[in-house]
C-alpha cells in the first residue's frame, strides 16, 4: 500500500505523536509498504525508506520563544495570516491550519496514495481527502477533552479559565470530524472509551492497537545511582501529574538522600520552576532535554524508581519504555495506565493520582527493598516483551488500513450504482 501519514506536529522523543510517527512508517515499510509522512514543525526523526515531506507552518510556538510574532515576510498567504490571528486571540490553531495546508497540497497528490493517515489533526481540511479519492483512517491517542477538563480545574483564576476555554477552542472541530472519520485507531481500551463519551464516536467504527517499545530502550549495563528517581513528563502541563510528585519528592528528600531527574524542558519561570524553588529542592533535581536516543536509554536506566505520575494518560508511552529498561515504577491509577502496567502489582505500584501521602509511601518502600525492585523490573521488561511491539502495531494498522480502503470502495460503488 501507499501510505500517507499526516501528523501537524512531530516531536521527536517526547508528547507521542513523533515517536508513534517514527516507529509506525519504520515498520510498515520494514512491512514492504511505501510511506510519505507529511509533517508540520517539529518535524519528526524517521528511518531510512521513509519519506518527508515537510508541511511548514509558522512554528509561532517553537523553542525558545513560544507564541512568537513572526516578520511579515514570513507570511505566505491567508492560511498563515489565520494562523497568526487565531493565535493573537489565545485559540490554538495548529490542527486546523495543517488541514487546509494537506486538502491544498494533496489536490495534486492524493493519486499518489491508498490511503491517507491522521494523526489526531482531526481537521475539515483532511476529511476534503475523501472528496479527492483518497480514504481517511485516523489515530485519536486521547481526546484532548481531558486535557481541557484537568487544565480547567488547576487554574488559579477566572482569567486564566477564560483563556483556557478559548485555547480549547478547536476541540469543537476535533468533535465533528472525529464523528466523519470513517476508522479511529486507538491505543487502549481506556481512551476508547474516552473518545467513544468525549467525542461521541460510534465504538463500531473503532479499533484498539496498543503501541510498541523499540529496541532501543533496554536494561541498564552499569549499575543504578542509588536514591535516583526519575520521571518522563511535560514538566509544566498538570495532566502530568508532576507538582504532585514534586511534593512527595520534596518530603521524602527530608530524611533521605534522594535525586530526582525529569526528562523534560520545563517553562523558564514557570509552574514547576516555582514550585522547585519553593520547596526548597533546587539542589536535589536536574532537567534532562535535548539528548539522543542512546544516552535517553542510559538516565532511564540509571533510575532505582520511575514515577509516572499522570492524571490521565491515553496510553503513556514512557511507562512501556521504562519497563523494557527494567526500571521499577511507581505509577497513577490513571487512565490507560493500569492497561499498561497490568493491574496485579507486578509490574508496577499503583497509586493514586494527585495523592502525595501514596505516592511518598509507594517510592518509599521500593527504595527500601532492592529484591521488590529487581523481581518488578524484570516482571515489567517481560510483559513488554510480550505485549509490545511495533511490529505488531504495524500489522494491525495495515489490516485497519485494507478494511478501510475496502469499506471506502464499496461506498463509492453503491454511490456510483445510485447516480446511474
Amino acid at each position: 500500500m501507499r501510505i500517507a501519514l499526516l501528523s501537524y506536529r512531530s516531536k521527536p522523543h517526547c508528547g507521542g505523536q513523533g515517536v508513534y510517527v517514527r516507529h509506525l512508517s519504520r515498520e510498515l515499510v520494514r512491512l514492504g509498504h511505501e510511506v510519505e509522512v507529511f509533517s508540520g514543525q517539529p518535524y519528526p526523526d524517521l528511518d531510512e525508506g521513509v519519506v518527508l515531506t515537510k508541511v511548514p507552518s509558522l512554528d509561532l510556538y517553537r523553542e525558545p520563544d513560544p507564541f512568537r510574532v513572526p516578520h511579515v515576510r514570513e507570511f505566505r498567504d491567508r492560511i498563515d495570516v489565520e494562523e497568526f490571528l487565531t493565535m493573537c486571540t489565545a485559540g490554538f490553531p495548529e490542527p486546523k491550519t495543517f488541514g487546509s495546508r494537506i486538502a491544498r497540497l494533496m489536490k495534486e497528490r492524493a493519486g499518489d496514495f491508498d490511503i491517507a493517515h491522521d494523526n489526531q489533526v482531526l481537521a475539515p481540511g483532511v476529511m476534503e481527502l475523501e472528496e479527492l479519492g483518497l480514504p481517511v483512517i485516523a489515530t485519536i491517542h486521547h481526546p484532548i477533552t481531558m486535557d481541557r477538563q484537568i487544565d480547567l480545574q488547576t487554574a488559579p483564576t477566572w482569567r486564566k479559565r477564560l483563556t483556557l476555554r478559548r485555547w480549547y477552542g478547536f476541540l469543537r472541530m476535533q468533535t465533528k470530524v472525529a464523528r466523519r472519520v470513517r476508522t479511529v485507531l486507538t491505543p487502549s481500551e481506556s481512551s476508547r472509551r474516552d473518545v467513544a463519551r468525549d467525542f461521541g464516536v460510534d465504538p463500531e467504527r473503532m479499533r484498539t492497537i496498543l503501541l510498541g517499545v523499540d529496541d532501543v530502550f533496554a536494561p541498564p549495563t552499569a549499575p543504578r545511582v542509588p536514591g535516583r528517581i526519575l520521571a518522563m513528563a511535560s514538566a509544566d502541563a498538570p495532566m502530568k501529574g508532576i507538582a504532585t510528585l514534586l511534593e512527595a519528592f520534596a518530603k521524602l528528600s527530608v530524611e533521605r538522600d534522594v535525586s530526582l531527574v525529569l526528562v523534560t524542558r520545563p517553562e523558564p519561570g514557570g509552574r514547576t520552576e516555582r514550585l522547585i524553588d519553593q520547596l526548597g529542592i533546587a539542589d536535589k533535581v536536574t532537567f534532562v532535554n535535548g539528548v539522543s536516543d542512546a544516552e535517553l536509554v542510559e538516565v532511564m536506566g540509571s533510575a532505582e524508581v520511575a514515577c509516572v505520575p499522570s492524571l490521565y494518560e491515553g496510553f503513556s508511552l514512557p511507562t512501556a519504555e521504562l519497563m523494557a529498561c527494567a526500571t521499577p515504577l511507581v505509577v497513577s491509577r490513571a487512565g490507560a495506565i493500569p492497561e499498561v502496567v497490568g493491574d496485579d502489582g507486578v509490574c508496577a505500584d499503583l497509586v493514586t493520582p494527585g495523592d502525595v501521602g501514596e505516592l511518598v509511601t509507594a517510592i518509599a518502600a521500593l527504595l527500601d527493598d532492592p529484591r521488590r525492585r529487581t523481581t518488578m523490573g524484570a516482571a515489567g521488561r517481560a510483559r513488554v516483551e510480550e505485549l509490545f511491539s511495533w511490529r505488531a502495531v504495524a500489522e494491525a494498522t495495515a489490516a485497519a488500513y485494507e478494511e478501510t480502503i475496502a469499506d471506502y470502495r464499496r461506498e463509492s460503488q453503491e454511490a456510483s450504482r445510485a447516480d446511474r
